[in-house]
């Protein structure tokens, strides 16, 4: 926990920024029968009944010093998807930067060995060299300014069904879009002090 929240008070580098990153997953869904129209003093109208379409993972990557953040869509989120979303942010992202520092939780998918399976070795390796990893401790998602941006594009643009990767992928860039132009940078309070106080029982004691 220490370790992340050190991170978060580093001055900003941008030879070595720090990007966050976490996945989501989403259950697309249709109506099955066609919405009542709005009317004045009256919100838009669907049944209960509703069509399971599959499923789709949405990928999100942030900078808590920037004004910036990425996300993806895809169907799936196996050690392949992974490799290739951090190719995309090494290669397409930040091309210039020496090395970015990435923290993320500790799914299995979430490790070097990923960009190995998905890339030939020479490949695999000059990506590992531009990647510092830090894993968010069990239990600790919280400390993951990602995560935080997942839960408000849920709140601010998934409450609905949506039937298609296409359409989702339209309302997901649409809003990162717009949060990029308006959010400024993460101004993350919590440090290392904070939490040796107020998360006091999470550290070992010790008696003299």
């Amino acid at each position: 926990m220490e370790d992340i929240l050190d991170l978060y008070h580093l001055p900003y580098d941008p030879a070595r920024p720090v990007i966050t990153m976490d996945e989501q997953p989403y259950q697309r869904l249709s109506n099955t029968r066609e919405l009542l129209p709005m009317r004045p003093g009256a919100e838009l109208r669907e049944d209960y009944e509703y069509e399971r379409c599959g499923t789709a993972s949405i990928f999100m990557f942030s900078e808590p010093l920037g004004r910036w953040r990425r996300t993806s869509v895809r169907e799936r989120r196996t050690a392949g998807d992974w490799a290739e979303e951090v190719r995309s942010l090494l290669e397409e992202d930040f091309p210039h930067v020496e090395k970015i520092v990435l923290i993320c939780d500790n799914l299995n998918t979430h490790s070097l060995s990923s960009l190995y399976k998905a890339f030939p070795a020479h490949k695999a390796r000059e990506l590992a060299k531009r990647l510092e990893i830090h894993f968010t401790p069990k239990h600790g998602s919280w400390l993951n300014v990602a995560e935080c941006e997942l839960s408000a594009l849920t709140r601010q643009s998934l409450q609905q069904r949506i039937p298609t990767i296409e359409k989702l992928d339209e309302i997901v860039t649409a809003w990162t879009d717009c949060r990029n132009k308006i959010q400024k940078a993460v101004d993350w309070q919590f440090s290392t002090e904070d939490a040796r106080i107020k998360l006091k029982s999470l550290y070992p004691q010790f008696q003299l």
